[in-house]
């Protein structure tokens, strides 16, 4: 999976890739910001998992989203200042999560 940065400030998410976008791929937990801030966390449900980030949610500095990527499908959630950086997702093996913050970019944590 590759997410990128356009010089439009767009971030995408390459679902085909019909140009080459290596220069502006986004390198998850590739800036020097406190890791226990940024990287998603979770909390087994049954068969379900919590995905949270432990992070502030000012106007200025926040989780702008959480995605969670089961190889073949993708869920993202969106935030906004004062809200919960979480979100509630079924469990499979071999997940990861990616956090997107406004000032410290993108993060991503190891498989559950």
């Amino acid at each position: 999976m590759k997410i990128i940065k356009c010089k439009s400030g767009n971030i995408m998410l390459v679902l085909k890739e019909v140009e080459d976008a290596s220069d502006k791929i986004i390198k998850a937990n590739d800036v020097d910001a406190s890791f226990e801030k940024h990287v998603p966390q979770f909390e087994m449900m049954d068969q379900l998992v919590k995905v949270y980030v432990n992070h502030v949610m000012e106007e200025d500095h926040y989780i702008e989203w959480l995605l969670v990527d089961y190889g073949d499908e993708q869920i993202v959630k969106h935030f906004i200042p004062g809200s919960d950086p979480s979100m509630v997702v079924e469990y499979r093996s071999g997940m990861k999560a990616y956090s997107y913050c406004n000032k410290h970019s993108l993060w991503v944590s190891e498989e559950v």
